[in-house]
């Protein structure tokens, strides 16, 4: 598989590698974070579509007050009619009006969304299952012309904070306006402020297994509450879980899913790790980061099957990332200069699952196969990892 080469476009600078015009059918739910890029995607791609943008209070507002004029705006329009309604979230009483016009006068829906949140608790209308569900994430490596791995490891992947060389200020922007306009505005916690603080002591568990106990005595909260909490960060798109690969054979294993936020620089941000160096754990941490969220990214348009988790025993030995039933092993290590210490978590993992491809992933420059495992240098994994060659 090769990554198709894309027309560069002026406009937002970077070629997204989506093929959204192949994979639309009759509907689908396009969801992404806020900012990724969604509504310029959609914008750039269907120009002639019929767009309503629910971000816009104006139209918002009175097609909440009366829903019908949405039906009565569309009715007339030709079959096959492609119809995109951004921030789908804000009126989820649109869906079942959507679905008429799918059934009825066959017209074509791309629904957009940077919250799955208000969709769930109001039992929306998820279209009968005709609608498939996609995700847009962050810029990812192929999608860049001058990547910078630093400059990615520190700012992140979100287009408008990548661009500029310090990103604190737009960074600082969005967590305000995502508290504003996610929490705030849905009414989704009480305590503000407490939310707040969370998400903080979030991101020092980013990358790391949940403990579900110690976050809640950190944050003075049930740890009953430090669950819904992060259930409202992964509804809301600012994270994920990758759950522990369990598969026994000879070690036990911890059990306990991993949590990342959606974005590196987003991470950094709210751990207060603005300025970033080589060779010191933070920096390790958030290389970590960026090389997991590449693989969830190519995971995710290309739609493999396979599963993505991770392994730690509980004495110790890890491999970060285990793609499907042991088919590949990769531990990822910051260092400029592989150890024989940075291999033993693939060394002990290979005892168990002796026909895993084992992959180290590390800033040193040097390609090369070492033993059984191959030492990969960063942007050579990346340029692998997105030709369909890791797998």
């Amino acid at each position: 598989m090769k990554i198709r080469n894309y027309v560069t476009n002026f406009k937002n600078m970077y070629n997204r590698i989506f093929n959204i015009e192949q994979q639309l059918d009759e509907a689908m739910f396009l969801f992404g974070a806020r900012q990724v890029g969604k509504s310029t995607l959609l914008k750039e791609r269907f120009p002639d579509a019929e767009y309503f943008d629910l971000l816009i209070p104006s139209v918002r507002k009175r097609l909440k007050r009366n829903p019908e004029i949405f039906k009565e705006a569309l009715s007339t329009k030709p079959q096959g009619t492609l119809i995109i309604v951004d921030e789908i979230q804000k009126v989820p009483e649109l869906l079942d009006l959507v679905h008429w016009l799918m059934v009825n006068k066959g017209l074509y829906f791309i629904l957009s969304g940077s919250s799955a949140r208000k969709l769930k608790r109001t039992g929306a209308n998820t279209l009968g299952g005709r609608a498939e569900p996609r995700t847009l994430f962050p810029l990812v490596w192929p999608e860049v012309t001058d990547f910078q791995i630093d400059r990615a490891v520190q700012n992140g992947m979100i287009p408008r904070h990548y661009m500029v060389e310090d990103a604190t200020d737009r960074l600082e922007a969005y967590v305000d306006v995502y508290i504003k306009d996610e929490i705030q505005e849905e009414a989704a916690v009480q305590d503000i402020d407490l939310f707040e603080r969370f998400m903080e002591v979030a991101a020092i568990s980013d990358g790391e297994m949940l403990n579900y106990s110690n976050i809640a005595t950190d944050c003075e909260i049930s740890a009953k509450t430090v669950k819904s909490y992060f259930s409202i960060l992964k509804d809301t798109l600012l994270g994920y879980e990758i759950p522990a690969y369990t598969k026994v054979v000879k070690r036990k294993v911890v059990q306990s899913p991993k949590f990342y936020y959606f974005d590196v620089g987003l991470a950094n941000y709210l751990m207060g790790r603005h300025t970033l160096k080589r060779g010191t754990d933070d920096y390790g941490h958030a290389f970590e980061h960026f090389i997991m969220q590449e693989i969830i990214a190519y995971r995710g348009y290309f739609k493999r099957r396979e599963t993505i988790s991770y392994w730690h025993t509980y004495n110790g030995h890890e491999v970060d990332a285990v793609i499907g039933d042991a088919k590949v092993a990769i531990e990822i290590k910051s260092s400029e200069l592989v150890k024989t210490k940075h291999k033993a978590g693939l060394r002990v993992f290979k005892e168990e699952h002796p026909d895993c491809r084992l992959i180290l992933v590390s800033l040193d420059p040097i390609t090369r196969v070492s033993e059984d495992k191959e030492l990969i240098y960063a942007t050579d994994f990346l340029r692998m990892l997105w030709n369909g060659e890791i797998f």
